[in-house]
């Protein structure tokens, strides 16, 4: 069966899918502006389904690229054959049903543009993937279903469009963070990301700079919206862990130095770093949507 978990893991990032389902549910919370768990959840598969759907493509047509990045994907993409395919249409059907249910336009037009982006950034010819507008493709990732959020409720205030910049901005930088890791079958297959452009040093430290200043913004978010003060110490936890950790490798184990296996080595590391912490504070920010209208914590 290829719809167990275990298997499908192997075609699909699980990980970014909870993130966009986090995302979701924490849009839907802070953007209503009371307690409305259906509505939270059900969003939350739509941003679910809409990733797989799109990283079902991806993962189809970077099948060569992942032999070397990912064999473990590349050996499943490869023993699903056509398979894979009916899966991308069944999670894409399945997310544009859901859009449609809700009998709103507006929302359905942003589900079908972030499926319409999937496809232009995975398949050929135009594959912006593999070129320098990959992180802008990414900002949609994360910005579409904060909008369909708002475009189910009409909000479309300055506080919703901040949530709507932090969250398509970190799924940016993450996208980076990934370019890192690929930088070697993005190399060998003559892509044109940021950090084979800009070389893989400077794109190392420019990542990091962008991770650092994604912490105002989300300040500012949580001030818009009015969090507890739960919001910024688990903010502030995160900050100082990856801090931690890009001394520990830099500095402490002196692990760094100018060869570029080295340098590969730690953008791998600090990209899988970067994925945790990024579900962590999109949890966080969920979390903290839902605390904000409870008069009472729920255990």
């Amino acid at each position: 069966m290829i719809f167990h978990v275990k298997g499908l893991s192997k075609f699909i990032s699980i990980e970014r899918g909870i993130m966009l389902f986090m995302i979701s549910m924490g849009a839907t919370l802070l953007i209503q502006e009371k307690v409305a768990l259906l509505q939270a959840v059900y969003f939350g598969v739509i941003g679910f389904c809409g990733w797989s759907g799109v990283d079902s493509i991806n993962n189809i047509c970077d099948v060569d690229l992942d032999v070397k990045s990912d064999p473990d994907r590349a050996e499943y993409t490869k023993y699903l054959g056509r398979r894979g395919f009916y899966i991308f249409l069944f999670f894409a059907g399945l997310t544009m049903s859901l859009g449609l249910i809700t009998k709103i336009p507006l929302v359905t037009f942003f589900i079908a543009l972030g499926i319409l982006v999937g496809i232009l950034y995975s398949v050929p010819p135009i594959r912006l993937r593999q070129t320098i507008f990959k992180p802008v493709v990414n900002f949609s990732v994360g910005a579409i279903p904060v909008l369909s959020v708002a475009a189910l409720y009409n909000v479309f205030s300055l506080d919703v469009i901040a949530l709507v910049v932090l969250i398509g901005v970190t799924t940016a930088v993450n996208s980076l963070w990934e370019d890192l890791a690929d930088y070697v079958s993005d190399f060998e297959s003559h892509a044109r990301t940021i950090p084979i452009l800009m070389g893989f040093k400077r794109g190392f430290y420019l990542t990091i700079l962008l991770g650092y200043l994604l912490v105002p913004l989300m300040i500012v978010v949580g001030v818009l919206f009015q969090l507890s003060v739960l919001y910024y110490a688990i903010l502030s936890i995160l900050v100082s862990y990856i801090t931690l950790r890009v001394i520990q490798k830099l500095v402490l184990q002196k692990t760094f130095n100018d060869s570029q296996t080295s340098m590969i080595a730690l953008g791998e590391t600090f990209a899988k770093d970067f994925a945790l912490m990024a579900i962590i504070q999109t949890t966080n920010l969920m979390v903290n949507s839902y605390l904000k209208n409870q008069l009472f914590f729920l255990f």
